[in-house]
């Protein structure tokens, strides 16, 4: 009885696609899935920053010193000195300019999003065509 369950079609069928990644027709992601992009943002107001943007400079919206702990990638709260790395003495002013030689700036993984996205007033366009006779 249970070598019939083992039977069945598809079961252990070597020309069946093996499970695990879907690629799509260009063989980089899955059809449907967004893509997505590295960017550095400021750790303040969120603006995201150029790429070549100086690490010892500032946050062009803001202001925000960007050589400075809350900026850093190895940045933690949860850590001694609040920081991943080995850090002799704790950096007391987050937000400030330090001279940390273990600084890198945070840079995170965004998903894209396409360019032609709905506007507001296709949003309001929409909602009220909801409610035509």
């Amino acid at each position: 009885m249970a070598d019939r369950r083992y039977r069945q079609p598809g079961y252990r069928d070597a020309s069946r696609e093996k499970p695990g990644k879907r690629q799509g027709p260009s063989g980089s992601r899955p059809p449907g899935m967004p893509g997505s992009r590295s960017v550095a943002r400021c750790a303040d107001c969120g603006t995201l920053l150029p790429a070549t943007t100086d690490p010892f400079g500032q946050c062009p919206q803001c202001r925000a010193e960007l050589h400075a702990c809350k900026q850093c990638s190895h940045f933690d709260p949860g850590h001694r000195f609040e920081c991943t790395q080995p850090i002799p003495e704790r950096i007391p002013d987050k937000g400030a300019r330090n001279a940390c030689p273990l600084f890198a700036l945070r840079v995170t993984v965004e998903r894209t999003t396409s360019s032609g996205s709905i506007r507001p007033e296709d949003a309001r366009r929409a909602f009220d065509n909801l409610f035509k006779p």
